[in-house]
Order: structure tokens, then C-alpha cells, then sequence
């Protein structure tokens, strides 16, 4: 059965009720005269009442056609609003963008970055979701998500924001008399702090030249929280592989030293992932633009 749409011709009546004249109101709104006579005449036949009383010199509405109008009120101007309303939210200037990001970036980060783009687009609100776990961005409702990751979901829309590295460090008080580290092997003989949610599991990899080299890790901790892991090395419980951004710090005052820095390791992408069905609207495409200008201008210094 074909379902009735109730606001089919009301705007076709709305206009003739207001010009009182087909022609005109057919140019107005940019239909023909036949148009307009065959919508208002589905719409009489739905509603089972005449609207119009017409001859071939006037057109007047009928009691029925006048407390139906009344009874539309400003229908159209609440469209209008909302057609307005719609068109913002698109077009980025207000509404609200729901962002999952990883603990670790947004805490030294994000948080900053998305102060920033709030101060400069004051009608857009932000909720921002701490998590390390793997959101379904659907289903929690989310515009998009920014994690750092060596592989992406095929079924996700990945935009790449920044990149970065992975670092060996430990704390110069775990370095001091304990056995050297020239390669990759030599970490075998010592306290490792392993991040678990790491693609290739615990293996280690990595690439001097021509020589590439895994290295199965046995950690004495392991933990899905990389901002504890740095915390546990810099009080010298062992040696760690984190992203660059996480513990630039530490390097530059000397809190932890880089080792291994002759051999390269993972490159880190981060990345705005977004719902492969979803539409990417101006508000999150202002965003995301936003976001990669400030994590450029952090990790990838000219």
C-alpha cells in the first residue's frame, strides 16, 4: 500500500491561499499552472473536503480551505527554520562533534588543540571520549576518532594528520651498570615494559640498512596504558618502546635516554578515523584541519 505523505501540496495550498491566483502562485513557486492545480486537487481528495471556490475570474478559499490554513499556522516559517537550522549544522557553524582520541594524545595534545578551535568556533560544542579500546564509532555515536596506528580497519575512512616515531628509552638510573645495548638482541638482557595493544604483539622491530631484526619480548610489565609504562621506566623499572610524542620531555631533560637510536623502528601514522557510511560535515572537516595543523606543528617540526 502507498503510504500518504500529510505535507504533500500543503505548500502549493499555503501559496495559493496567500496570492488567491494559480498563475501567481505557480510562479512563485517555480511550478507549472497544471502542477499546481493537480497537486491542490490530491490534496482535496486526501483531506475529503473542497479548499477553493474557483470560476474562471476568482479564486476563493471555502470555509473548510480557511480553517485549514488557520490550522497550518506558520508551518512554513517553522520549515524555513529548520531548513536554516539543518544548513548550519552543515555548514559548521554550530552543533555538537563527538571525538574518541587515545589517552595519551589527547592528554598531551588534543586537549590543547581542541581548546583552541572551540575559542574559535564558539557555537560548536565538543565531547570528547578518553579510550584506548577500539570504539565503534556508530554505534557510540561518534563523528570521528584520532589514534596512533600502524594499521587501519579496512572499513573505516582514515585521513592522516601527523606522523611519528617509536623510541627505545629507559631512565639513565636502570642504564647505569647494567650490560650495554648495541643491538636490538642485546635488550634481552634486560627489564622490558611492553605496550600490549603493539600490532605485532611482543615482538620488537627493527631496521638498520639492509638488516632488519625482530626481537621477542619477555616483559616483566606489560600494560595497555602507555602513559603508566612511561611513568614505571622514568622511575627505572626497565626499558620501553613508546611513540616519540609521548616522551619528547623526558628526552630533552634527560628524565630518559633514547637507545638504539642507530636503528629505526615503526613509523606511527595519526590518524582521523571516520565511519565509512557516515557524511563528513564542515564542522568535523573544520576539525580535523584544525587538528593536523596543531600535531604538524608539535611532531613534525620543520
Amino acid at each position: 500500500m502507498k503510504s500518504l505523505d500529510p505535507l504533500a501540496g500543503v505548500s502549493v495550498f499555503l501559496k495559493v491561499a496567500e496570492t488567491l491566483n494559480f498563475s501567481r502562485a505557480a510562479e512563485q513557486l517555480g511550478m507549472s499552472k497544471a502542477t499546481v492545480s493537480v497537486q491542490l486537487q490530491e490534496l482535496e481528495k486526501r483531506l475529503g473536503v473542497r479548499l477553493f471556490q474557483r470560476n474562471t475570474r476568482s479564486v476563493a478559499l471555502t470555509e473548510a480551505g480557511d480553517t485549514y490554513r488557520q490550522s497550518l499556522g506558520d508551518l512554513l516559517g517553522q520549515v524555513n527554520k529548520a531548513e536554516i537550522n539543518a544548513k548550519a549544522l552543515h555548514d559548521g557553524t554550530s552543533g555538537q562533534i563527538r571525538l574518541s582520541v587515545s589517552p595519551d594524545l589527547g592528554q598531551r595534545y588534543l586537549s590543547g588543540a581542541v581548546a583552541e578551535f572551540s575559542q574559535l568556533y564558539p557555537d560548536i560544542d565538543i565531547f570528547m571520549d578518553f579510550s584506548l579500546e577500539p570504539v565503534d564509532l556508530v554505534e557510540r555515536g561518534m563523528d570521528l576518532a584520532v589514534r596512533s596506528t600502524i594499521a587501519n580497519e579496512q572499513s573505516l575512512i582514515v585521513r592522516r594528520l601527523a606522523s611519528t616515531s617509536l623510541v627505545v628509552c629507559a631512565s639513565p638510573g636502570y642504564l647505569k651498570d647494567r650490560p650495554d645495548i648495541v643491538v636490538p638482541t642485546d635488550l634481552l638482557d634486560h627489564r622490558l615494559l611492553h605496550f600490549s595493544p603493539l600490532r605485532w604483539g611482543r615482538e620488537w622491530h627493527f631496521q638498520k640498512s639492509e638488516q632488519h631484526e625482530k626481537v621477542s619480548i619477555p616483559p616483566r610489565i606489560e600494560a595497555n596504558d602507555s602513559i603508566g609504562l612511561k611513568e614505571a621506566a622514568i622511575r627505572g623499572a626497565g626499558i620501553t618502546l613508546l611513540p616519540r610524542y609521548l616522551v619528547a620531555d623526558e628526552l630533552r631533560d634527560g628524565q630518559l635516554v633514547q637507545i638504539l637510536d642507530d636503528w629505526v623502528t615503526a613509523k606511527l601514522e595519526i590518524n582521523a578515523v571516520f565511519p565509512a557510511n557516515r557524511h563528513i560535515n564542515a564542522k568535523v572537516k573544520a576539525l580535523v584541519a584544525h587538528l593536523s595543523k596543531a600535531l604538524r606543528h608539535a611532531l613534525e617540526p620543520s
